[in-house]
């Protein structure tokens, strides 16, 4: 369902719920990653910056987004408008839809390893409150390098995993014919995100999942939007970055006891 042709991606729900919005482009040092949108915009009462996956919908537009599996220039295109709404006093949404960042020859060349582990350590200690939504796929670094803040959600049929299925089944049994059993290994869902204490809620989606009534799914991402900012806004910026480090190494800390 997390792949349906038909979900909602991240340009169709900047259509249905962000007013105002801006297109910001380039990372200022290569190129213009189409696989990563970015933003200025409304969403309810706050003024935001949009950060997200996009993978395409027609054939074409799905290679020029790469499939939505970002390039190095597009984690640095990513960071330089957060740290543009940092200093503007903006809100950061990034919504998170996409199987990895690019491993190609010259992805790996231009440093997108680097790229995102930069985009780790400055979205932790950005001065301004970050929500962060998976909406379709969160795979790997290319997930985690425009996923780091003060929340973390993911839509009721999305998944979150360190590794694709299929990567770890090809990885565990040689072959991706495995990647059901990777899958249920790998509890990826959001119920089993939220039960291990990785993400902070569940979106729920309408019945039939986000692609039967992308409006409604809409309408609940905006709802948890505007909810969760109007919470985050009410903490001073120093004990923001402070409770984001402290979630964090809860994390770390969780993860080597399990």
């Amino acid at each position: 369902v997390a792949r349906h042709p038909a979900r909602p991606q991240t340009r169709d729900y900047i259509d249905m719920i962000v007013k105002d919005f801006d297109e910001l482009h380039g990372d200022r040092a290569f190129a213009d990653d189409k696989a990563i949108v970015t933003g200025a915009g409304r969403i309810g009462g706050h003024k935001v910056m949009i950060v997200g996956h996009h993978k395409g919908r027609d054939t074409k537009e799905k290679i020029a987004c790469n499939f939505g599996m970002a390039h190095p220039e597009g984690y640095r295109k990513a960071l330089a408008k957060m740290q543009f709404a940092e200093k503007f006093g903006l809100a950061i949404v990034t919504l998170i839809d996409t199987t990895g960042a690019y491993p190609g020859i010259g992805s790996e060349e231009r440093g997108v390893a680097e790229a995102i582990a930069v985009n780790l350590r400055e979205m932790s200690r950005l001065n301004t409150p970050i929500l962060s939504i998976v909406i379709g796929e969160g795979g790997s670094g290319g997930a985690l390098g425009i996923g780091v803040g003060d929340r973390l959600a993911m839509m009721q049929f999305a998944w979150f995993s360190v590794i694709p299925p299929e990567g770890c089944s090809a990885i565990l049994w040689k072959d991706a014919k495995n990647a059901a059993e990777a899958a249920d290994a790998l509890k990826l869902t959001s119920k089993h995100q939220k039960a291990l204490g990785i993400i902070d809620e569940i979106i729920e989606e309408p019945l039939g999942a986000a692609h039967r009534n992308p409006r409604a799914a809409a309408d609940n991402l905006e709802r948890y939007i505007d909810k969760t900012l109007r919470e985050l806004k009410r903490i001073p910026p120093d004990k923001l970055t402070d409770q984001r480090y402290a979630r964090l190494r809860k994390l770390a800390t969780d993860a080597v006891t399990v």
